[in-house]
């Protein structure tokens, strides 16, 4: 054999050589990687059964109390309408007061029309010969119709992000009359990352709300929005998904049947969108929504992720409402003109405002009781064939005898209202011990007295063990998985943050970690940084309780979540 056929051969044989050990170690690596994978698990259970026999844990009889099967009442959870704060006082008593979005009536990039408002009270522009003025307060969309349509505040105008929210208050009975259909432009969409772009446009063609809902329900996409009773980009995403399903019925058979299929790969919904972007950056998340201004001002964000815009926009109209005397709608209207001025269109052009011109609503219009009725059927379906499990750990240490400990007990008598009827709570409390006060059960009328009856028998004292609890309620909720795999598990810790007992955040942030259950977390007179440690872990929210509208966050909270 000749030396060129020797060096063929062993050529060849080299190159086989090499692929062999590459497809064995590739295998090899991957098989690694799942048995790692497997031995975390089995570990974390073994972890976990460790730390709970370590632990103290008395089981109490459940007591029943007194319920109230009346429907929430959201007027009774809004705070004081002085919670909101006015970012333009008025100068005169002939004047109007307007409800305001939060993303125009801020400070900085969200001071558009608190800019606006300042210089129109300093025109003195007079109305029937005397000078008049505006009072503008900062409210979120959401919250400012609860406002409006409970009656228990009622401006003399609104300016929401968008119709929607107009749409819903008309329907509600409070006489409304838009003044102006726009007074700045603004859209809402969904940011995806540019990688995930790209592959959405390969497989789907192109991008919009249609092969979004597509990719979510083929596991190709993950994402996340916001609430759809709070936040304006979430209910009108909860319309414009509806109407892909289904443009002549959003409410109809099949716009809910493609509703359910989107919804049960949804990963995250958010409370806020400070949450929502937060798990994007984790990289929990391939895309988000959010308004184009906002995207505008995140230069984070515009290097990374591409805008989409979709449903109707965001053109804050503006409506007065009630029967307004005629000096008051002469206010509004010599104010819409003001706002109006092409000096004032560029400023909010500087803000961020007044892009994407050109973009027409995807929907048409939708009457207020479609809008109210798809909250509902978001409530009912948004967890799909999933239901909860929920376990609610409360700190009766004695850092939380008197106040804070009402505060508490208050949270959750009139919070526990919006709990969905088809999923399950239990209750745990510690100090230096653990009790299990209620065990995990569904939640029907007997498990809610026997709830409210629990709730109402803690008493504070001795020491604080926070994870051994957060332990006690992991080991209830994996218990409970085991028994029916198709529950999705959660955990409320409130609590005032401290701890000097028991295990630590380290000791168990593996298992939180490795079992992937939010733990949100509640504060009272708290070490609220402490708080958010835990919550941040899965991407949970948490909510400081030392404010007067605790209550009514923790509704919106639960309404989300349950």
């Amino acid at each position: 054999m000749g030396k060129k056929n020797k060096f063929l051969i062993l050529s060849v044989f080299i190159v086989i050589l090499v692929f062999a050990l590459v497809y064995i170690g590739v295998n090899l690596t991957a098989n690694l990687g799942k048995t790692k994978t497997q031995v975390s698990s089995e570990d974390s259970n073994k972890l976990l059964k460790k730390l709970y026999s370590n632990i103290s844990i008395y089981t109490e009889q459940p007591v029943k109390g007194q319920i109230d099967l009346n429907p929430a009442d959201v007027s009774e959870s809004l705070p004081d309408i002085s919670k909101f704060p006015i970012t333009v006082e008025k100068t005169n008593e002939n004047f109007v007061e307007i409800f305001s979005s939060t993303e125009k009536s801020g400070s900085g990039v969200d001071g558009w029309l608190t800019e606006v408002a300042n210089d129109f009270n300093k025109a003195n522009i007079t109305v029937n010969g005397k000078p008049s003025s505006v009072r503008i307060r900062n409210i979120a969309s959401g919250t400012a119709s609860d406002y409006i349509k409970s009656g228990k505040y009622v401006p003399d105008a609104f300016t929401p992000s968008n119709e929607l929210w107009g749409e819903m208050v008309k329907a509600s009975g409070v006489k409304t009359q838009l003044m102006s259909k726009r007074l700045v432009g603004n859209v809402p969409g969904i940011v995806i990352a540019k990688a995930k772009y790209d592959a959405l446009i390969n497989k789907y063609g192109s991008v919009n709300v249609k092969t979004v809902t597509d990719a979510i329900a083929n596991n190709d996409f993950s994402m996340g929005y916001t609430d759809p009773f709070a936040s304006s980009t979430g209910l009108n995403f909860l319309v414009t998904a509806l109407n892909t399903f289904d443009s002549s019925n959003i409410l109809g058979k099949k716009a809910v049947e493609g509703f359910e299929k989107f919804q049960a790969n949804v990963p995250f919904i958010a409370s806020t969108t400070i949450q929502m972007r937060d798990a994007a950056k984790s990289g929990m998340l391939d895309g988000f929504i959010l308004e184009y201004q906002t995207y505008m001002n995140a230069t984070d964000l515009k290097d990374d992720y591409v805008f989409t815009p979709f449903g109707v926009r965001h053109d804050s109209p503006l409506y007065a409402l009630g029967d307004l005397p005629k000096d008051k709608l002469d206010i509004i209207k010599n104010f819409t003109e003001f706002v109006e001025e092409d000096k004032y269109q560029k400023l909010a052009k500087e803000k961020g405002f007044n892009h994407l011109n050109d973009y027409k609503s995807e929907i048409g219009a939708v009457k207020g009781s479609d809008l109210i009725s798809a909250q509902k059927l978001w409530k009912e379906k948004k967890n799909g064939s999933k239901s909860i499990a929920a376990v609610f750990v409360t700190d009766v240490s004695g850092s939380m005898a008197g106040q804070p400990l009402n505060r508490l007990k208050e949270s959750l008598l009139k919070g526990q209202k919006y709990l969905g009827r088809d999923n399950s709570i239990g209750l745990v409390s510690y100090s230096d011990t653990v009790h299990i006060n209620l065990p995990i059960g569904k939640y029907d009328t007997n498990q809610q007295s026997m709830f409210v009856g629990s709730v109402n028998s803690l008493q504070a004292s001795g020491g604080t063990a926070t994870f051994d609890g957060i332990v006690v309620a992991l080991k209830m909720l994996q218990d409970k998985v085991a028994l029916d795999p198709n529950i999705k598990p959660i955990i409320f810790v409130l609590s005032d943050g401290e701890t000097n007992q028991g295990y630590s955040l380290q000791d168990i942030k593996g298992l939180i970690e490795n079992y992937k259950i939010p733990i949100y977390t509640i504060g009272y007179n708290a070490n609220i940084k402490a708080l958010q440690s835990i919550s941040s872990i899965n991407e949970a929210a948490s909510i400081n309780a030392d404010t007067d509208d605790v209550v009514y966050k923790i509704g919106n909270l639960f309404n989300v979540q349950m």
